[in-house]
């Protein structure tokens, strides 16, 4: 999906406004019905045979921390936080005070190169892989997979498009993919979905939501 122009989303982000609303483009009121079914994901997860662990977390896509300060705080013992917009993730230091958050990267998913060797137990991707393109996200699930722990999992929770093409959005260079484009992409990066929720309770005009838990296929043959 070459269409996305990554400096036109990051333009139009600068100008929307660091708050849940602007967050969430207008529809704050859905915020607890989402943490409500993340959560009861997060949890069917811990209990999984071969489940992750609760050490740490990398919340991509961060924003202002909405989902760190509603959801991960509660369940891991430390959480990084990666949040291409300095001003959001400005927002996100001062709500995320006091909480174990540790690391506040800001980068684009793209050019997130982590440097100091840290492993996560869950990578947590939620609402901005429509803003990278299908090469530069396959690239980006790869390193997220080399940067698992044993039993680690990527989970990866967005909106999915009834196109089968998916559905592009040029106002802020993004895109919508279809539940079939997540799955090649997901095969192309070489991950296995161990399991999925489909969020519950959105309104019906609204696109419908996955949620997919990931690790890399070669797993077993690694452990």
């Amino acid at each position: 999906m070459d269409e996305l122009d990554y400096e036109k989303s990051k333009n139009y982000w600068s100008n929307i406004p660091a708050s849940v609303n602007g967050m969430l483009g207008g529809f704050s009121s859905l915020t607890n019905k989402d943490i409500k079914d993340s959560e009861l994901f997060l949890k069917k997860l811990f209990q999984m045979k071969d489940g992750p662990s609760n050490g740490r977390v990398l919340d991509c896509g961060a924003g202002i921390g909405r989902i760190t300060e509603n959801l991960l705080c509660k369940h891991f013992k430390c959480i990084d936080m990666l949040e291409q917009d300095e001003k959001f993730l400005e927002k996100a230091k001062q709500k995320c005070q006091g909480i174990n958050v540790e690391n506040f990267y800001c980068s684009g998913l793209q050019e997130f190169t982590p440097t100091d060797n840290k492993k996560y137990d869950v990578i947590w991707i939620q609402w901005v892989l429509g803003y990278i393109t299908d090469d530069d996200l396959v690239e980006f699930l790869k390193k997220c997979s080399k940067l698992l722990n044993t039993n680690g999992i990527i989970v990866v929770k967005e909106n999915i498009s009834r196109d089968d093409e998916g559905e592009i959005d040029s106002e802020d260079s993004s895109i919508t993919r279809s539940f079939i484009q997540f799955c090649i992409i997901f095969q192309q990066a070489n991950l296995i979905c161990k399991a999925s929720r489909t969020q519950k309770n959105f309104p019906s005009e609204l696109y419908k939501v996955e949620m997919f838990a990931l690790k890399p296929a070669d797993y077993q043959s690694n452990s």
